[in-house]
C-alpha cells in the first residue's frame, strides 16, 4: 500500500527516491538474516568430513566444469528474460507507448504478480514427478508461444488483454522458476555445488536481466511489439537447446 500513497501523493522523482534510497535500507538486515538462517546440507557436511574441501571453488567451477556452467547459464537465462519484460520493460511501455496511467497500471501489475506466486508450488511438484530438467523444458517452450501473444495481447490500450498478458507472463516465469535452483544445482558436485548454482544462476542474471528492457525498447521502438516476442521466443529457444544438452546428476 505504500507504493500506492507515494504513487498518488507524490511527483516521479520523489517516487524514485523513496525506492532507490528508502527500501534499500532493508537490504543488509535481509541478507544477514537470510545467512543466519541457513545451515550446512547433510551432503555437504559428509563432503566435508571426507575431505573434499575446494580451495577456491570459483577457480574449480570455471576450469572443471566450464561446459555445465554454460549449459547452466544459458538454460536459466529465459527466465529472466521474461521477468524483465514482465516488469521493467512492460511498465515502461504501458505507461508511454499505451498510455496506461502510472497508478491503473501498476494495480494491475501487482495482482498479476501474484500468478508468480501460484505457480512455483505447481512447478515443483510437476518436477517431482517428470524431473526439473523436463519441468523447465515444458515451461520454456510455452514462453516460446507466449512470445507470439506480445502484438494481440500488448500492442493496444486494452485493460482486459493487458490483464492477461501479465498473468500469463508471470505465470511462466514462477512455472520455470520453481524447478531452476534444482537443476542448476544438479549440475555441479557437492564440494563446488554452491558456487556452481551461484555462478550459472547470475550470470544467467546478466544475460537475461540487464540488456532485456534495453533491447525489448529498441525493437519496439522502431520495429514494433511483436518483435519483443520474437525476441522472447528466440531466447527461449537457445535455453531449451541448452536444457536437452544437460545431464541431471541428482
Amino acid at each position: 500500500m505504500l507504493v500506492f500513497d507515494w504513487d498518488f501523493s507524490s511527483d516521479q522523482h520523489a517516487f524514485d527516491q523513496w525506492g532507490i534510497n528508502d527500501m534499500g535500507l532493508a537490504d543488509p538486515f535481509v541478507g544477514l538474516y537470510v545467512r543466519l538462517q541457513l545451515v550446512e546440507t547433510p551432503a555437504f557436511k559428509r563432503s566435508l568430513e571426507m575431505g573434499e574441501r575446494v580451495r577456491v571453488p570459483f577457480l574449480n567451477v570455471i576450469t572443471q566444469h566450464p561446459k555445465n556452467l554454460i549449459l547452466g547459464t544459458l538454460g536459466a537465462t529465459t527466465t529472466f528474460v521474461v521477468f524483465y519484460l514482465m516488469t521493467v520493460f512492460a511498465l515502461n511501455w504501458a505507461t508511454t507507448s499505451l498510455q496506461f496511467s502510472r497508478g491503473d497500471y501498476l494495480v494491475m501489475q501487482m495482482i498479476s504478480v501474484l500468478f508468480f506466486a501460484l505457480t512455483i508450488p505447481g512447478s515443483a511438484l510437476l518436477a517431482d514427478k517428470i524431473t526439473g530438467r523436463m519441468t523447465l523444458i515444458l515451461g520454456t517452450l510455452a514462453i516460446m508461444a507466449f512470445g507470439f501473444a506480445f502484438q494481440p495481447l500488448f500492442g493496444a490500450h486494452k485493460s482486459v488483454n493487458v490483464f492477461v498478458f501479465l498473468a500469463l507472463g508471470f505465470s511462466l516465469v514462477g512455472f520455470t522458476y520453481g524447478p531452476l535452483g534444482s537443476v542448476l544445482a544438479s549440475l555441479f558436485p557437492t564440494s563446488v555445488r554452491y558456487t556452481g548454482t551461484s555462478l550459472a544462476f547470475n550470470l544467467a542474471g546478466i544475460l537475461g536481466a540487464s540488456l532485456a528492457p534495453y533491447i525489448a525498447t529498441e525493437l519496439a521502438t522502431h520495429h514494433g511489439i511483436s518483435f519483443v516476442g520474437y525476441y522472447l521466443s528466440c531466447a527461449g529457444f537457445l535455453s531449451v537447446v541448452a536444457l536437452l544438452f544437460i545431464r541431471e546428476k541428482g
